[in-house]
C-alpha cells in the first residue's frame, strides 16, 4: 500500500491570492465554503468535486482498476495496492461530475423513498418475503422489550394476510420504536436467508464467498468484490424468494466473471434459468438498481 506524504495533505488548499499594491489595498472576501455530500462510514480522505468537498472511504482490493460505489452514505473506492494516492485523486476528479450528479441522485431517490415510507403504528403492514405481515403491539409478545414473534395464520379469509408480526412494546411506543423493532427483526430474517443462500449458490457456481455483508445502500441492491467479500441490501427481505435468488446468483456469478459480459450472464442463466423475469421486477425506477 502507497504511503501519502505529508505534502500531498495541501493538494485541495485554495491558491494564494495574488498580491496587491500597498498603496492600494482592496478588502478580501472571506472564501465561500464547498457545499457537501454525504461522508461514509470510516471515510479518510476528501477533495473537492465539480464545486463540491467530497470525503470518501478508501479500500485496497485485489483487482487491476479503480473501482467507485456512490449511494446515500457517500463514495467508496476501491483500488489495487500499488495505485497511489495522487492516481486515485486524479481518477476522482476525471469522473468528477458523474460522481456527484450520482450523489444528487441518490439523495433524490432516498427523498423519494423516505416520503413512500410505512406508518409505523398497530395495524400497519409491511412486506416480507413477498406476503404482507401485520404488526401488532403486543406487551405479551416476549419478555424482552422490542422483541418481535412472527405468527401465522393456518386459515384466513380472501386478501387477508395471514402473517402477523408481534411486538413486545407498550401501547404507548413512539414510530421510531415500533420502526426500530421490526427492522432490526427484518435484518436478523435478512441475514439468516441470505446466508442459506449464499451457501447454496457458492456451491453450485463452485465459488467461494469469504464475507457477507448486510447493506442499506439505495442505489444497489447488492455487490461483490473479487476477495470474495459479498453485500446484499437488507431490504431485499421484503421480496419474494425468486427475486431474492436472482440478487444472490447474480452478485456470486461475479465472482467468476467480473462484468456484465455475456459470459457473466450465462453463469448467471446456468443456475437460475429465466432469472430475467426476478430481474425485471427490481427495475422499478424507484428502486435501487443493481
Amino acid at each position: 500500500m502507497s504511503t501519502q506524504r505529508p505534502s500531498q495533505l495541501s493538494l485541495f488548499d485554495p491558491p494564494a491570492p495574488p498580491a496587491t499594491p500597498r498603496s492600494a489595498p482592496t478588502p478580501e472576501a472571506a472564501p465561500t465554503p464547498a457545499p457537501r455530500l454525504p461522508r461514509p462510514t470510516g471515510a479518510t480522505r476528501e477533495l473537492r468535486l465539480a464545486g463540491h468537498v467530497v470525503g470518501y472511504a478508501l479500500r485496497r482490493a485485489r483487482r487491476r482498476t479503480i473501482g467507485f460505489t456512490v449511494d446515500t452514505d457517500g463514495l467508496r473506492v476501491s483500488a489495487p495496492r500499488w495505485v497511489t494516492i495522487a492516481e486515485i485523486d486524479a481518477a476522482l476528479r476525471e469522473k468528477g461530475d458523474w460522481i456527484v450528479r450520482k450523489l444528487a441522485e441518490a439523495r433524490e431517490r432516498a427523498r423519494r423513498l423516505e416520503a413512500a415510507r410505512i406508518d409505523w403504528r398497530d395495524g400497519a403492514s409491511v412486506p416480507f418475503l413477498g406476503e404482507d405481515v401485520i404488526i401488532v403491539i403486543d406487551p405479551r409478545a416476549a419478555t424482552l422489550p422490542g422483541a418481535a414473534v412472527l405468527h401465522s395464520a393456518e386459515a384466513t379469509l380472501p386478501g387477508v394476510p395471514r402473517l402477523t408480526l408481534r411486538l413486545g412494546l407498550p401501547p404507548s411506543a413512539r414510530a421510531e420504536q415500533i420502526r426500530d423493532a421490526v427492522q432490526s427483526w427484518l435484518q436478523r430474517q435478512a441475514r439468516r436467508v441470505f446466508d442459506e443462500r449464499c451457501r447454496l449458490y457458492a456451491e453450485r457456481l463452485a465459488v467461494r464467498v469469504t464475507r457477507l455483508k448486510l447493506s442499506s445502500a439505495a442505489t444497489q441492491w447488492g455487490s461483490a468484490s473479487a476477495d470474495g467479500s459479498v453485500r446484499l441490501n437488507w431490504r431485499l427481505i421484503h421480496f419474494a424468494m425468486p427475486v431474492i435468488d436472482y440478487v444472490v446468483a447474480h452478485e456470486l456469478a461475479h465472482l467468476r466473471e467480473m462484468n456484465h459480459s455475456a459470459r457473466f450472464w450465462n453463469v448467471v442463466r446456468s443456475v437460475l434459468p429465466g432469472f430475467e423475469q426476478a430481474r425485471d421486477v427490481l427495475r422499478d425506477p424507484d428502486l435501487p438498481q443493481l
